[in-house]
């Protein structure tokens, strides 16, 4: 018996010695995670990937632009307009399309120069898919070296500064030329910029503009009333941008950074009491100055866009307002 098993032993020594040598060789490089449109499919947020739309395609958002208040959610309603109404609020740049049942889908926008002045209430006389887009005589005269290549317009698609949708507000059955729309300048979400009215991401605006019918009235807060229902932090989030036309299908390559001051945490929703001594605190690290230019920025890659700066801190003597708050 003993012989028998010396022998079989034997016969297992070169098997041994095979899977030590396997176990020895160098492991199998890591497969690299499927990406779409620039995005890794593990950091894709529900709600903004990839969308196929009438012969279009809107790639995903990267994370990075979606921090914080500034993506889509549904949310307990603190305002006053009845149910069926959309309410813009263009200091804590916030649109709501208010639900029966004390809620309101909120969805962050970015706010123009033509849409900071707007007031008082309007109604929604068209809606439009993929757009074109041709610029105003005010844009032209104010900065044609930015509208004066665009004089003969832009037709729609993913190239036009309208984006997917368009929303046209009328009052007293007149276009006001006040519009809420797409847009393909991500980093302008959460912001104030030059130009343009109420604009959102296309993924937004093709959800809200599913949602919402034709004559839906549509209220602008006053900032006033911003303050008192968003509370200080989120009624001055955000920074005034540059103009910046994005002339290519609307990917993260080639987009302007993530701006963080649009990101403030969620924690401060809905909680202004809370928001006393907290403030934007920048650090060496910000890309965006408080006129939002960026002297010497790198250009961003297409994936995993991350927000820079030190972010929100509960600073002793600080105000929203203050020098450490760059103002819209």
């Amino acid at each position: 018996m003993v012989t028998l098993l010396s022998a079989a032993a034997r016969a297992l020594r070169p098997l041994a010695l095979l899977a030590a040598l396997a176990a020895c060789a160098a492991p199998a490089p890591p497969v690299p995670e499927e990406s779409i449109g620039g995005v890794p499919v593990s950091q894709i947020v529900p709600g903004y990937g990839l969308l196929e739309d009438s012969g279009y395609t809107v790639p995903p958002v990267p994370p990075g632009y979606l921090d914080g208040v500034n993506r889509r959610a549904l949310v307990a309603y603190q305002g006053a307009e009845v149910p069926g109404t959309i309410e813009i609020d263009p200091y804590a740049k916030f649109l709501y399309w208010i639900q029966g049942d004390g809620t309101a889908w909120r969805y962050p926008i970015a706010v123009g120069r033509e849409g900071r002045g707007i007031g008082g209430s309007f109604s929604i006389a068209r809606k439009a898919e993929w757009p074109g887009w041709t610029p105003t005589a005010n844009m032209l005269r104010r900065e044609p070296e930015v509208y004066g290549p665009f004089r003969g317009g832009v037709p729609g698609g993913l190239e036009s500064p309208l984006g997917a949708r368009a929303l046209y507000l009328y009052r007293g059955g007149r276009d006001s030329f006040y519009r809420i729309h797409g847009t393909n300048d991500l980093s302008s979400i959460g912001n104030s910029g030059s130009a343009g009215c109420i604009r959102m991401f296309n993924q937004d605006v093709i959800d809200l503009f599913a949602r919402v019918p034709e004559g839906t009235d549509v209220a602008i807060r006053s900032y006033e009333e911003s303050v008192r229902i968003e509370g200080p932090l989120m009624a001055s989030r955000g920074v005034q941008l540059p103009p910046y036309y994005r002339d290519g299908d609307g990917a993260s390559d080639g987009q302007r950074p993530p701006v963080p001051q649009a990101m403030v945490p969620d924690q401060y929703f809905g909680d202004p009491g809370g928001q006393g001594g907290v403030a934007y605190v920048p650090d060496a690290s910000d890309l965006y100055g408080a006129a939002g230019d960026l002297p010497g920025a790198p250009a961003p890659s297409a994936a995993g866009v991350e927000m820079v700066g030190a972010g929100y801190e509960a600073t002793a003597g600080t105000v929203p307002g203050d020098a450490v708050w760059p103002a819209t």
